[in-house]
């Protein structure tokens, strides 16, 4: 439900179905009723314009069955809980895909299946690329008439990440899939430094490549979290940094703009978004969030909705 609370069309843009709600999965990490229940007030709440999917590993689609019963399956965003091993990934990848594909043959009510997310496989030496792995991804969603799908397949973050992004987001447009990126997690090793996401940022727009972000991202903001000590990074920088990037601005901007700590740079004026003297008018952001950072997902709401709160994007409640 939305109650047309009194948001600039700029910030609507920037933010409308921005977070896919992953209450299922660390920190957060719900059961399934409490997570399904939480899920159904957001979307009957005054912030319910920024949500999107329900995240779920494809194993516990039948415990999410059950647990709704005769109430409508929410719009889904599938992961593939398939194995990191190059020996186990493509058969347990094309198992768990056929067994959607049959879901959605019968026209199981469940099956509202609206995204596909896809670890890849771990790469077995230092001179390997994810180049193999995308095209076989690619032919197994064919395979299972998958296709009409948006699908991102996510990387395992390596010491050679830097080298190996640009040759994956080329794969990825070979491939006709988009990526997935991960900006943090439950250990401090779980978060890419700045030049890391600076990289794959600049290497999806060059190729022209959607991407959705997950882990870490509970702030608009890049900040250090008092209670964990780990320095988070924020969408509204990840937002900019895609902006300056598909402008095809150079990197050290880009750079910037994701390790900026200062919440008073960012600022969302009638129809448009400002970051320190920059300007993305409402129709930039619109493109940005359409085909480079199309989302995240959290297993937060309220924690970004307090920020932008905060920030006076979004109206304090009456």
């Amino acid at each position: 439900m939305d109650l047309d609370l009194p948001v600039k069309p700029s910030a609507r843009t920037a933010l409308e179905r921005l977070i896919d709600y992953a209450g299922l999965f660390p920190p957060a990490q719900l059961a399934m009723a409490p997570a399904l229940a939480e899920f159904a007030g957001i979307r009957s709440g005054p912030h319910a314009w920024m949500v999107g999917r329900f995240v779920v590993p494809a194993s516990r689609v039948p415990e999410l069955r059950r647990a709704l019963g005769s109430r409508p399956a929410p719009a889904l965003s599938v992961v593939l809980d398939v194995s990191r091993d190059p020996y186990r990934w493509f058969d347990e990848a094309r198992t768990a895909l056929a067994s959607l594909a049959n879901l959605r043959a019968h026209r199981d009510p469940i099956a509202r299946v609206d995204a596909l997310e896809i670890p890849l496989p771990s790469l077995l030496s230092q001179r390997e690329t994810y180049d193999a792995a995308i095209s076989q991804l690619g032919a197994m969603l064919s395979q299972a008439k998958l296709r009409d799908l948006p699908v991102y397949a996510e990387m395992p973050r390596t010491e050679r990440w830097s080298d190996l992004v640009p040759g994956a987001c080329a794969a990825a447009t070979r491939a006709r899939l988009s990526l997935k990126v991960r900006c943090g997690g439950v250990t401090a090793d779980a978060f890419p430094s700045p030049e890391e996401l600076a990289a794959f940022v600049i290497a999806a727009a060059r190729e022209g490549v959607p991407f959705k972000a997950t882990a870490g991202l509970h702030h608009p903001v890049r900040r250090l979290d008092p209670e964990t000590g780990f320095t988070m990074h924020g969408f509204l920088n990840i937002l900019v940094a895609c902006a300056l990037a598909v402008g095809r601005t150079n990197g050290a901007a880009v750079l910037e703009a994701i390790a900026d700590e200062d919440a008073a740079a960012f600022a969302f004026e009638e129809d448009a978004l400002t970051w320190r003297g920059r300007r993305f008018e409402a129709q930039e952001i619109a493109a940005v969030r359409e085909h480079a950072f199309v989302g995240y997902g959290s297993c937060s709401v309220a924690e970004p909705v307090e920020d932008l709160t905060a920030m006076a994007v979004l109206p304090k409640p009456a």
